[in-house]
C-alpha cells in the first residue's frame, strides 16, 4: 500500500513518537511518507525529523498555514491511505474528501470538529469508543499503543545520578511527560515534599509551559533536567515510577515503565485503568495529594524490586498486522461505494 503520514506539530512528544515510529515500521512493507511541518526539523532541542527512517519519503510543509501546504503534498502523493495524527492533520485530510481513505488516530480523544467528516478512526483505548458516534463506530479499530524493544546506554544510571547530584544509594521516585496540567506534576512535587521521605529523591523528566512554574515549587530533592532524547535512559535510573496525571488517554509512558520494570504508582486516568490488568499499579484518585503522600511513603518502607510485567501484547509486530487489516477493510468499503463519496475539494484560494 501507499501510505502517508501526517503530523503538523513542531514540538516532540508522545503523539509525534506514535506516527514516527509507525511509519518507520511500516515502511519496511509499505510505500510510506510522512509528511511534517519545517519547523519538525529545526535545530530545537525537541525536533524531531531526524528520528524517520531513511526508507519513508520525509515530505516538509511550511510552518504558515501548514494544514493547506500538507493537502497539497498529498496531492501529489496519491495515497491510498492517508494517517491524521492530531488536529492540523485532521483539518488537512477534511480538505481532500474522496482523494484517498482518510484515517486519524485518537491520540486524546474524539472531537467532532476534527474527526466526525473522515472516513475511519482508530482508537488507541477502548473507553475512546462510546464517544464515537454510531455510524464512524463501525469504521473505527481499537488497536493499543505498542512498546518498541529497547536497552538503555551503559552506565546510564551512574552517569545521569551524578550529573544532577542524586547519590548512588538514594530511592528516586521518577516520573516522564509534557509539563502541562494535565499531567499532575504540581500535584506529584506537593506529595513529595509534604512526605519528606529520608534519602530519597524526585525526577520529572519533560518540558512544556509549565516547566519554570514545577521548578519554582520544587525543593532541593526534587530535578526537573526538562527535554531529554534519551528517556529510557532516565526510566533505568529511577526505582520506582509514577504517573500523577489528571488525563491520560493510554499512557504510552507507562508501557515503558513496565518495559524498564519499575514499580508503578498512578492516578485513575482512563488510560491507567485500562492497563491496570498488565501493571498492577498502586493505584490513587486523581488530584489526591494525600492519597499520593501515602503511596510514596508506603512503597518507600516496602522497597519492591523490580519486575517483569506481561507486555507481550504491545509488541509492534502484532499492531502493524492489526492496522494492515484495518486498512484493507476500509479500503474495500470505499471502494464497493463510490458513488456516495465526495470529490476532492478544491485548493483553498
Amino acid at each position: 500500500m501507499r501510505i502517508a503520514h501526517l503530523i503538523l506539530t513542531r514540538h516532540f512528544a508522545g503523539s509525534e513518537r506514535h506516527a514516527i515510529e509507525l511509519a518507520n515500521a511500516q515502511s519496511r512493507e509499505h510505500e510510506v511518507s510522512l509528511v511534517l511541518r519545517r519547523g519538525a526539523a529545526g535545530t530545537h532541542e525537541d525536533a524531531y525529523a531526524d528520528l524517520v527512517d531513511p526508507r519513508v519519503n520525509l515530505v516538509l510543509v511550511p510552518d504558515w498555514l501548514s494544514w493547506w501546504h500538507a493537502t497539497r503534498a498529498l496531492r501529489r502523493i496519491q495515497p491510498d491511505v492517508a494517517h491524521a495524527h492530531l488536529s492540523a492533520a485532521c483539518r488537512a485530510l477534511r480538505a481532500v474528501p474522496g482523494l484517498c481513505l482518510r484515517v486519524a488516530t485518537l491520540h486524546i480523544r474524539y472531537k467532532p470538529q476534527q474527526h466526525a467528516d473522515l472516513d475511519a478512526l482508530v482508537a488507541i483505548a477502548p473507553w475512546q469508543l462510546r464517544e464515537i458516534p454510531t455510524p464512524l463506530r463501525g469504521h473505527t479499530a481499537q488497536i493499543d499503543n505498542w512498546i518498541l524493544p529497547h536497552m538503555p546506554s551503559p552506565d546510564a544510571r551512574s552517569q545521569l545520578r551524578a550529573q544532577h547530584g542524586i547519590p548512588a544509594d538514594a530511592w528516586v521516585f521518577g516520573a516522564m511527560g509534557r509539563a502541562e496540567a494535565s499531567k499532575g506534576f504540581d500535584t506529584l512535587i506537593d506529595a513529595f515534599e509534604q512526605a519528606n521521605l529520608p534519602n530519597t529523591w524526585l525526577v520529572v523528566v519533560g518540558h512544556g509551559p509549565a516547566l519554570a512554574k514545577l521548578q519554582r515549587r520544587s525543593g532541593s530533592r526534587v530535578v526537573t533536567p526538562g527535554f531529554s532524547r534519551h528517556p529510557k535512559d532516565w526510566l533505568s535510573a529511577f526505582d520506582a515510577f509514577v504517573s500523577p496525571a489528571r488525563s491520560e488517554p493510554f499512557g504510552l509512558v507507562l508501557l515503558e515503565a513496565m518495559q524498564a520494570g519499575l514499580p508503578i504508582i498512578a492516578t485513575r486516568t482512563e488510560g491507567a485503568l485500562h492497563l491496570a490488568d498488565a501493571m498492577a499499579p498502586v493505584s490513587v484518585p486523581i488530584d489526591d495529594s494525600v492519597a499520593l503522600t501515602t503511596a510514596l511513603t508506603e512503597m518507600l518502607a516496602e522497597r519492591p524490586p523490580r519486575r517483569d510485567y506481561p507486555i507481550e501484547r504491545f509488541d509492534i509486530a502484532g499492531k502493524l498486522r492489526e492496522l494492515d487489516a484495518f486498512y484493507l477493510r476500509e479500503l474495500d468499503q470505499l471502494r464497493q461505494a463510490p458513488a456516495v463519496r465526495p470529490q476532492p475539494a478544491p485548493d483553498p484560494q
